[in-house]
């Protein structure tokens, strides 16, 4: 098999793995629509028996087996290594979630986490395909596919007020994001660098430019 057929293989199983990374986006939409604690009610168990499931793999040949067997094809290199031991991606993600929900008001949760999806599938699938110039740790390409469509998630978003400062602090949250995006390769995962940072900055933001405003959604469980 030839160079070029196992870039093709390792794109496709790489578009495969980004579609049901975006089964994800149910996250941040179910938890518009209820409270925190049943948010959190469901999240919790299924990051645990994720993580139990995740690290259960790496020392039991026969768990391990089956586990490959369902979900080998969406795993990458270092996620199979067995020296260093890494949590999957899906798991990060479950991760992620508890946290966000955990830590941060519901309207920069939803869009840190509405950016992790949306803006790293695109990141990868086009820094992957496209990427010809260096930026910082990935492709200049990748990363502005990630900015772009995030940007555009971000008018889709909640809003407390729906004023401008509040869609200048979202962009100024997504750059951050972007650059989480892009250095996290080789010492963190993604997964979570993406969307804390992004409500972290967002908290931040709020505080300093918009500190009148009570951070909760109108009309919404929060």
């Amino acid at each position: 098999m030839t160079a070029i057929d196992n870039g093709f293989i390792d794109y496709k199983s790489e578009v495969l793995r980004k579609s049901i990374h975006l089964c994800s986006l149910s996250i941040p939409i179910v938890y518009y629509f209820i409270t925190r604690e049943l948010a959190l009610s469901m999240l919790i168990p299924l990051a645990v028996f994720s993580i139990i499931l995740d690290v259960t793999r790496h020392y039991h040949p026969s768990i391990s087996k089956y586990f490959y067997m369902i979900f080998g094809f969406m795993l990458r290199k270092h996620e199979t290594d067995s020296k260093k031991k890494s949590l999957n991606g899906a798991t990060y993600v479950l991760i992620s979630a508890v946290l966000v929900v955990l830590l941060f008001p519901k309207i920069f949760a939803i869009t840190g986490f509405a950016v992790l999806i949306i803006g790293d599938i695109f990141a990868a699938l086009i820094g992957r395909k496209f990427g010809r110039h260096k930026f910082l740790s990935k492709s200049l390409e990748g990363s502005m596919a990630f900015f772009v469509t995030s940007v555009i998630v971000i008018f889709f978003t909640p809003k407390i007020t729906g004023s401008i400062g509040e869609y200048l602090i979202a962009l100024f949250a997504v750059f951050v994001g972007m650059i989480a995006e892009n250095i996290s390769q080789g010492w963190a995962d993604d997964n979570l660098t993406i969307p804390v940072s992004i409500a972290l900055t967002m908290w931040a933001l709020y505080a300093i430019f918009l500190p009148h405003l009570a951070l909760i959604l109108p009309n919404v469980p929060n």
